[in-house]
């Protein structure tokens, strides 16, 4: 198999920015000045092979200000921060707390606006921001609600369905724009540096290399977890349940995440085509209230183990956290929470009592969460199955 690839990046010019060490830092690196490249953290990693000498070469370029080939690392977001490099430094240096600040400055390097780099920089202005915005959704849904009925709870007679439709689909269609200057953003700077270019990709061998790539992206590695599971896992085994590893916890959050994101797209399409009104008590075997209330509930368990393990510190990777973590967690566990309280209230007696204040809770915080996207650590969503693309890009490559 004959493929148009350069092996080198185009440029040969390094830009150093001596201030580079410093800027992460105020994204959370606290000490990996410390390092000395003795290469124990990549000899320990589960994840190196020929295509992914990390961490060690991540701190490098941190410590020699190497900015663009930092940002344009695919291994930061491949990392599953496992926290075995910072188990095993001998100083003390911390790769997998550095290997996550780097990921905040890379998602503040790669947002055209400037306004992740002041949130991660100003955690309470994070705070105070995320507060707003909620608090801000809540008011234009209750300036335009309605008087709803007392005696059976109509979530859209209380606030137009029409109104949170409209708003939800401007507010994606604001984080999208930022999104993809971001995003294209991280492409031209991997493809940049492990010589893809659009050749690479095209002809037919070219179009099955990125075909195969994408299903191990999206697939495999970001629903499946095969490498989680296979290389990051194995000592964990012995030392939690199944029910509380790692993979398990993330995977339960990442499907019940994807499951409710599917029921409510399939309960606005039933509702468009007139089969059912959105809102709506249905038994709850139907399929779709049945999805969204399995997958409602795995996600918030998977949710909230880890907000304990971090506030318990018990994995080795949680040792520290930032304020950012804790933002992403709580508006995560809040977001599960009041969703599927206001699903209960249609079924209790008494429901439409509380359920109108967290049907506004819930969608004011679910359109916050939306709107962090591109600026907090949700970009991950994002960041990571296009660097998991051109990892499976690299290895099909080197094994062609």
């Amino acid at each position: 198999m004959s493929l148009d690839v350069e092996t080198r990046p185009t440029t040969s010019a390094v830009r150093l920015e001596p201030g580079l060490a410093a800027d992460l830092r105020a994204f959370g690196a606290r000490d990996f000045t410390a390092c000395f490249s003795c290469g124990t953290c990549t000899a320990t990693c589960p994840l190196v092979d020929d295509d992914a000498t990390f961490p060690r070469r991540l701190l490098r370029y941190g410590l020699l200000g190497m900015r663009d080939d930092l940002l344009a690392s695919k291994e930061l977001w491949t990392c599953y921060h496992c926290g075995l490099c910072t188990e095993s430094c001998p100083q003390g240096a911390d790769p997998a707390g550095y290997m996550a600040a780097a990921r905040r400055y890379a998602i503040a390097g790669n947002d055209p606006t400037g306004l992740a780099g002041a949130l991660y920089r100003r955690p309470r202005r994070a705070i105070a921001a995320a507060a707003l915005v909620a608090v801000a959704f809540a008011a234009a849904m209750l300036g335009v609600s309605g008087t709803a009925p007392a005696s059976h709870e109509a979530l859209f007679a209380f606030v137009p369905e029409g109104m949170i439709h409209w708003t939800g689909v401007a507010v994606m269609a604001l984080v999208a724009v930022v999104a993809v200057f971001g995003v294209v953003a991280m492409v031209r700077g991997i493809a940049r540096h492990e010589g893809v270019t659009w050749r690479t990709l095209t002809g037919s061998a070219g179009r099955s290399l990125a075909w195969s790539a994408a299903w191990s992206a999206m697939v495999t590695e970001s629903l499946a977890f095969k490498r989680y599971r296979d290389d990051c896992a194995e000592d964990e085994a012995e030392r939690a349940p199944w029910w509380r590893r790692r993979w398990v916890v993330h995977g339960l959050t990442m499907w019940g995440f994807t499951g409710l994101l599917v029921a409510t797209m399939a309960d606005y399409g039933l509702s468009l085509v007139g089969l059912r009104a959105t809102g709506t008590p249905e038994p709850v075997w139907y399929p779709v209230r049945l999805l969204g209330t399995i997958a409602g509930l795995a996600f918030l368990y998977g949710v909230s183990v880890l907000a304990l393990n971090r506030l318990r510190r018990v994995e080795r990777s949680v040792q520290t956290s930032e304020v950012a973590d804790w933002l992403f967690l709580a508006l995560l566990w809040l977001v599960g929470l009041t969703g599927l309280l206001t699903e209960l209230s249609l079924y209790v007696p008494g429901g439409a009592s509380f359920g109108y204040g967290l049907f506004v809770a819930h969608v004011a915080l679910a359109l916050d969460l939306l709107v962090l996207l591109p600026f907090m650590k949700f970009a991950h969503v994002v960041y990571r199955p296009v660097a998991l693309f051109f990892h499976a890009l690299a290895r099909a490559r080197s094994a062609s």
